[in-house]
Formats: structure tokens, sequence, C-alpha cells
């Protein structure tokens, strides 16, 4: 990492590295913009079931904060029963690539994959 992204003294939510992961951090964040990335557009429930483990109520607190943060966009079509579609925001669209090279990273380092593979 380099001296500038987190320089000695300066606390790291002051740090565009900090910002970044108060944006993308989190047990789900990352995983529901994957999906979204692969999905184009999803909605609520589609998005529960790709993940599995996440509560109802989780997702839609992590939506509300990814949509705050202008990484997706909610489109709500006035209709009975509500119909809400989720998507990435262009500013969400430009984290994929980074997301793409932690996945590329972990499956180059991932120590259990590697001897699983090995045995």
């Amino acid at each position: 990492m380099s001296e500038t992204c987190v320089p000695t003294g300066v606390e790291l939510k002051n740090t565009g590295f900090g910002y970044t992961l108060s944006l993308i951090g989190g047990k789900y964040k990352m995983i529901i913009m994957y999906w979204l990335a692969e999905n184009k557009v999803m909605r609520h429930n589609e998005l529960k079931r790709c993940i599995g483990t996440i509560s109802f109520k989780t997702l839609s607190v992590m939506l509300k904060e990814l949509e705050a943060d202008g990484l997706i966009i909610r489109k709500e079509f006035p209709q009975i029963p509500p119909k809400v579609e989720y998507s990435l925001s262009e500013r969400g669209r430009s984290l994929i690539p980074l997301l793409d090279m932690m996945c590329e990273w972990g499956e180059k380092n991932n120590l259990s994959a590697t001897e699983s593979v090995q045995k």
C-alpha cells in the first residue's frame, strides 16, 4: 500500500481507503453489488434468494445504505402490489473492477483451495 493511501497520523476514515471501505464494508454490501452487476436489475426477494443467508431486514438496511451512498438505484413502480427494482448506478458500476480484482486475488491466494487441489 502506498504511503499516501493511509498516511501515519491520519485517521483511516479520513483517507480514500477508509472512505471506500465505509461504502462497501460489511458482510453483504459487496455481495449485493456482485449480484446486481451479474443480473443488471433485481427485486428484493430475488436478491434475498441469491444471497440466502441474509434476513429481510438486513437486506433492506443494506439496500437503503447503498442507495444513500449513490451506489445503487431504487426504482419504484406505482402499481398494486408495489414493485421495486434495484440496479447499480454508474458510481456503483465503477466499483465492479475493484470487486473483480478482489475475486481474482482470492482465487490465486486461497490457501485452503490450493491445498485441497494438491491432496
